[in-house]
């Protein structure tokens, strides 16, 4: 019996005060892995009205200007209007960022595993992590939550190097319902947009500029209908926006960093974490691991979880979920999975090449389905398929 469905996922743009706050950790996270590939990185970002708060621990040999690469981050994202209060220029900056804990250190570091025969990385923490991959779209990713993002990847394109309209402002939402039927996509139901704009704006103008020149040429035209909705600012007035109207944190957007609501998640955030930090980079892993078993054809969609206990450099469990989507046996995916990926702390950074000032590319617009990013390379199509022949 075939089942209908709706599904819906959100994305939230640069602006949004909480990707401000990811956005600030992932710059320092890089400009300290830009000098010292092997710092200890875990930085918190609050932003509010015109005041942001760094905080957390860091050991790293290098030596930057951290007020200067929080104000780069801002005007990155946009906040230079002259009517912002949250300005790039202007806000206020406090320092909470102190020293990595001995205690964590030394059941992460591989130099500190003295008496254990070798020395190997331990995990970062304890915890369990996801990946997951389906063949709806080109990204191998949930059509739903890249509908979104494209949406909003859009809008920031035409706000930053177009005068179509000048009123768009950085801090903005987006979220895409769409009708399944025997797990295949037939409709988008509704998409809504919500975003800041400036207060000379009038309604009509934002909802027809948004439906026409944003939303209809970024989603497939074919899952487009008259039966389509489109609610566009809903409450009729979005100017005060941003860190003024709202607080922000790090790491509170953790699913529309992933796979927005359809895949599962282990709970752990990823920006301002440097890999040694399981959350961040098994998660990365195991997308990668997932994204190759559907490009090899292995599977329509799967879904791997990996645990971990701090300090120890092995995982606790590892298990791969095929949804009964599977072209061979689950088990010799299992088994192949094992055979061509490295799933210990030290390897998935060194497979991956993590040590490098590329987390800034990771904050917008989710952590996959981005194809220059090393964990969407499809690298082991032909090691998997080979392994589970």
């Amino acid at each position: 019996m075939s089942k209908s469905f709706i599904f819906s996922s959100e994305s939230v743009g640069e602006g949004h005060p909480d990707k401000v706050s990811d956005s600030i950790s992932d710059s320092i996270l890089d400009a300290c892995l830009e000098q010292d590939p092997h710092s200890r990185v875990a930085c918190e970002t609050l932003v509010k009205s015109n005041c942001v708060t760094i905080a957390g621990e860091i050991t790293t040999s290098s030596k930057f200007d951290y007020e200067a690469v929080v104000r780069s981050a801002i005007k990155e994202i946009g906040y230079t209007n002259d009517d912002d209060i949250f300005h790039a220029d202007k806000v206020f900056i406090t320092n909470q960022l102190t020293a990595q804990s001995r205690d964590i250190g030394q059941g992460v570091d591989a130099n500190a595993a003295e008496g254990k025969g070798t020395a190997e990385q331990g995990a970062g923490d304890q915890g369990i992590m996801f990946g997951y991959a389906c063949n709806e779209t080109e990204e191998l990713m949930p059509a739903p939550v890249m509908f979104a993002h494209r949406i909003l990847r859009k809008m920031a394109e035409i706000r930053k190097t177009t005068h179509e309209a000048t009123w768009l402002r950085p801090d903005c939402k987006s979220q895409v319902a769409l009708k399944y039927d025997d797990s295949k996509m037939v409709e988008i139901e509704n998409v809504v947009v919500s975003t800041q704009h400036a207060d000379s704006a009038e309604n009509h103008t934002i909802r027809s500029f948004i439906t026409e020149e944003i939303i209809k040429p970024s989603l497939p035209s074919e899952l487009l209908s008259a039966n389509t909705e489109y609610l566009i600012n809903p409450t009729g007035r979005f100017v005060v926006g941003g860190p003024e109207g709202d607080s922000g944190l790090t790491g509170r957007k953790i699913i529309v960093d992933t796979y927005g609501g359809w895949g599962r998640h282990g709970g752990g955030a990823f920006s301002g974490k440097d890999p040694s930090k399981v959350d961040r980079s098994a998660a990365y892993m195991c997308r990668w691991v997932a994204k190759n078993i559907v490009a090899a054809g292995l599977a329509e969609r799967v879904e791997i979880q990996v645990a971990y206990a701090i300090g120890h450099p092995y995982p606790t469990s590892i298990t791969t979920d095929c949804f009964g989507t599977e072209t061979v046996d689950e088990s010799k995916i299992q088994q192949g999975v094992l055979e061509v990926f490295d799933f210990k702390p030290a390897a998935i950074v060194s497979q991956l090449d993590l040590l490098r000032p590329i987390y800034g590319q990771t904050t917008h617009y989710g952590h996959f389905g981005k194809s220059d990013l090393p964990w969407e390379q499809l690298t082991k199509v032909d090691d998997l398929k080979s392994a589970t022949s």
